[in-house]
């Protein structure tokens, strides 16, 4: 009796064994292939769901379903122009037949380091093919110039190809390489282009020259317009200064003509009016003439001698 319970009981674990390793569950982001002694066995199981296989001998490989991606090592690539510089890509790609995919690449590993020999390959011979302009341009696109001194830069080389179309160029011939791995490249991108040390050094170097010939020009022209300025001021201020005096002296000549005609006058009236305004003309000149400290010597015939005589 306690044998025929442990049989019932040994029986049991391997019927849940058996249960559990005669099944397996594909998940929406996964696919399968069941392989059996390292040989693939049956159809791909691609769509989701449980699936069924013969315990301990067959095996189950998974494969992602979902796009991957793929990241290029920067590389030192010469332009057809002789332009070095340093490219860095990157790609997506999918699994699309793993049955193949199995076959030719086994896992994932694998498939990257293929696709780092296909895409480094057609990335530098992409490079190599064309200018460096046809690599960071994508259309002849007009400038939009918003300052005097860019106006030079109206009209810019024109590109045969553009970057755009060299991508796709390379992702195609990239895809008929692949095309018997099981795998799809979606799309490879620039990620980052830049001239190696030694060119971008001479580059800074341009670049600090033509901003130093741009700002001396500013500097010229600020000077001449500076120059200008001053003179307009110069000229300017000489006008006014000339108007000034010519204005003064014409109110002193009026000035005096007035007094002349106002002592004219007087010296035409009565005699009591002439000694009046002699008297005065005397005062002033001896007011204007002489201060407290002043000695003077007159002779007796002196008209100031008179009014002086006279105040006495």
């Amino acid at each position: 009796m306690k044998k025929a319970k442990i049989l019932i009981y040994i029986l049991g674990i391997i019927l849940i064994i058996g249960s559990l390793t005669s099944t397996f569950i594909v998940n929406e982001s996964r696919q399968a292939i069941v392989t059996q002694f390292g040989k693939p066995v049956g159809e791909p199981r691609i769509e989701p769901g449980l699936y069924f296989k013969i315990p301990f001998i067959q095996k189950v490989q998974f494969f992602d379903k979902r796009y991957l991606k793929w990241n290029g090592d920067p590389n030192q690539v010469t332009t057809k122009d002789k332009k070095y510089i340093f490219v860095d890509t990157y790609a997506r790609w999918q699994v699309t037949d793993p049955l193949r995919f199995f076959i030719r690449l086994r896992d994932e590993r694998s498939a990257q380091s293929r696709l780092d020999d296909i895409l480094d390959g057609e990335t530098r011979n992409a490079v190599a093919s064309f200018n460096l302009l046809d690599l960071i341009r994508s259309t002849n696109r007009e400038p939009v110039v918003s300052e005097d001194y860019l106006q030079e830069l109206d009209e810019l080389e024109k590109i045969s190809v553009g970057r755009a179309k060299i991508e796709e160029m390379i992702l195609e011939k990239a895809n008929e390489r692949t095309a018997d791995l099981g795998i799809k490249i979606l799309d490879i991108r620039f990620k980052r282009m830049n001239y190696v040390d030694e060119v971008r050094d001479r580059v800074y170097d341009r670049m600090i020259s033509e901003r130093k010939r741009i700002a001396d020009q500013f500097r010229s022209e600020g000077q001449g317009e500076a120059s200008k300025i001053q003179g307009n001021k110069e000229r300017d201020l000489a006008k006014i200064q000339s108007e000034a005096v010519e204005e003064s002296e014409i109110i002193k000549g009026k000035a005096d003509a007035e007094a002349t005609s106002i002592y004219a006058a007087a010296y035409n009236k009565n005699g009591s009016s002439r000694d009046f305004y002699s008297f005065l003309r005397a005062m002033e000149s001896l007011e204007k003439s002489f201060d407290d400290k002043t000695n003077i010597v007159i002779t007796t015939d002196s008209d100031l001698y008179k009014y002086l005589k006279q105040a006495d």
